[in-house]
């Protein structure tokens, strides 16, 4: 679970702060180390095959999944925060990588090059995310909305299932993109080239894996499959019906290597880096929050970071590649009884022991059933029921989301990330371009002033509007804010005041400040006074030191609504009527 401490009240010393396994070393419990044996090894159950399954999905050799998983799970250990978090390799960042290490290949690249350029590539992303956490950059998981984190992982699925078909069938295609992609695996089909065998195999992996974890979801359905289907493999002599296999691994515990790559390499994998850190570090946030939230503990985003990055760099310089969260893998630690990240050094000595003495256990795994690991993964990711709620919530996200998905799907894995992260920002820069706006009266038996366009009836007083800006006063929308004004102005002939009820203006930058003179002054000319009431003090303090109150009248600013309306009504004499009175009377409807 995320990192609590004891007493909030009391600063916890250095190497709890920042290196949290000293802490729960300090504290572990006797009572804890069976619990968390068993879940170590029902957990490298896991971690074997499919860290082997999303070692072929980044374009590198299987074994590296292990050395990989072995070495993140040690880092994370010592560095991590959270007690069951499991790091690993991830079906979300696998075409990241291949996205990012494929252009540097040559046609048929030595698969040694791609090692060295996948462990770079994982070193980077981990300087990245331990630099951000010491610098206390944590936010920047929040660069990714909900609503265009659901549609790039829809795309990524969309993206990760079409590349794994021909796998699934035993053939292989040779196409760069999801269209093209989709062409090739057809005129493969329709041309002969799957083998029965081999797409038998897959397809029934993928059922089985999709139907024990709806009809049993507390066995393990990878380790299942992978059994059965490496049995058949071996029982029926598969190999000699054209059935790829893992084969038998290498043996022996991942050397210390230093990723050997040119200088004109580092550039693109930089890019990929900062890309695949954003991802990462927005997954085991969402994940770390949904684990936390279960026994209210808080989630130390800044140490989640360091925790990442050494756990990638240990990673890269062990032949392996970038690591992230898997909240498949934790929810089955956390079930079989985790209390610390013992679990997962027990994970890595069995991955280890299988290394060391067991290399050829995994040589009869067919490759059709590592490409329905990959895809059963890959449907995971997809988040249909969200997406279906954004479009009865709200359309404007629903459709960020199809955008990002589109752009994951057709523009590619790393561009379709930026563009995510884009639609992110311009969200929060529309909401502030265009805030929404109300004009204000008094609903009978309500409490307040309310949104006249939710209670048409609402009452009004004659003379005054109560106008409201949902947003900080910037550059960006104080053309609409004076727009707003002037228009209220000059539609009622009766006007007199205008309160802007300030509460939700929580700046005024210097291009507002300019446009508030200007307006007042334009305002008194047409008999009108600008009120601002429930202005933050923050905001006040800047309205006078931008000297604005030598034009409006300090007086117009009022503590509260409603003692800027009691003021107004003290001045006029006005009585609050409905519309309809007004109306009959002759009066503005405003």
């Amino acid at each position: 679970m995320a990192s609590v401490e004891e007493r909030p009240d009391v600063k916890p010393p250095w190497w709890q702060e920042y290196v949290p396994a000293v802490g729960v070393a300090k504290s572990y419990e006797r009572a804890w180390l069976p619990k968390d044996i068993v879940a170590g090894l029902v957990l490298s159950a896991l971690l074997v095959p499919q860290g082997m399954a999303y070692a072929e999905l980044a374009g590198l050799p299987p074994v590296t999944g292990l050395y990989t998983s072995i070495l993140c799970l040690l880092g994370y250990a010592i560095f991590g925060p959270s007690r069951v978090l499991v790091l690993g390799p991830d079906s979300s960042l696998g075409p990241m990588i291949a996205a990012t290490i494929a252009p540097l290949l040559l046609a048929n690249g030595d698969p040694a090059r791609a090692v060295a350029l996948a462990s770079m590539l994982a070193v980077m992303v981990g300087v990245v995310m331990v630099v951000a956490g010491v610098a206390r950059f944590g936010f920047v998981a929040d660069l990714l909305s909900k609503p265009t984190q659901i549609g790039y992982m829809n795309g990524l699925a969309l993206t990760i299932i079409v590349g794994q078909l021909d796998k699934l069938f035993g053939f292989s295609v040779e196409a760069d993109g999801l269209v093209a992609e989709v062409r090739a695996f057809g005129a493969g089909l329709a041309d002969g080239d799957a083998n029965v065998t081999a797409a038998i195999l897959g397809i029934g992996s993928l059922v089985g894996i999709l139907l024990l974890n709806r009809l049993l979801p507390k066995l393990p359905s990878v380790l299942i499959v992978v059994v059965l289907a490496a049995v058949l493999v071996n029982a029926f002599d598969l190999e000699s019906h054209d059935v790829d296999t893992v084969g038998v691994l290498p043996q022996g515990f991942p050397p210390f290597t230093v990723p050997a790559v040119s200088w004109d390499d580092l550039p693109p994998l930089l890019i990929g880096a900062f890309a695949i850190a954003v991802v990462a570090l927005a997954d085991t946030m969402s994940t770390a929050s949904a684990f936390a939230a279960r026994k209210g503990d808080r989630v130390r985003g800044n140490q989640e970071m360091v925790g990442i990055g050494a756990a990638n760099i240990a990673a890269g310089f062990f032949q392996g590649f970038p690591v992230s969260t898997s909240g498949s893998r934790t929810a089955v630690a956390e079930q079989a009884g985790s209390r610390s990240q013992v679990t997962g050094i027990v994970g890595a000595a069995m991955i280890t022991v299988v290394l060391v003495f067991a290399t050829s256990l995994m040589q009869y795994v067919p490759q059709p059933t590592l490409g329905a690991i990959v895809i059963a993964a890959a449907l995971s990711l997809a988040d249909i029921a969200g997406t279906r709620r954004l479009w009865h919530q709200r359309r404007t996200e629903f459709g960020l989301s199809i955008i990002a998905l589109l752009g994951v799907a057709f523009l590619g894995v790393l561009p379709g990330i930026l563009v995510a992260v884009g639609l992110s920002i311009l969200n929060v820069f529309r909401r502030t371009w265009w805030p929404h706006q109300a004009e204000l009266g008094r609903v009978e038996g309500i409490a307040g002033l309310h949104d006249t366009e939710s209670y048409p009836d609402a009452e009004l007083l004659r003379g005054l509007v109560v106008y409201r800006f949902d947003a900080p006063l910037i550059f960006a929308n104080a053309r609409m804010f004076s727009d707003k004004v002037r228009e209220i102005a000059t539609d009622d002939p009766d006007l007199r005041w205008i309160i802007v009820a300030a509460e939700p203006i929580t700046d005024v930058d210097t291009t507002a400040s300019d446009m508030l003179q200007e307006l007042d002054a334009w305002l008194n000319e047409h008999g009108v006074s600008l009120v601002f009431a429930e202005m933050k003090d923050p905001v006040r303090e800047k309205i006078e030191r931008y000297e604005l109150t030598r034009t409006i009248d300090p007086a117009h600013f009022l503590p509260t609504l409603d003692e800027a309306v009691a003021e107004y009504v003290r001045q006029t004499g006005a009585t609050w009527r409905s519309p309809q009175a007004e109306a009959d009377d002759g009066g503005s409807r405003r």
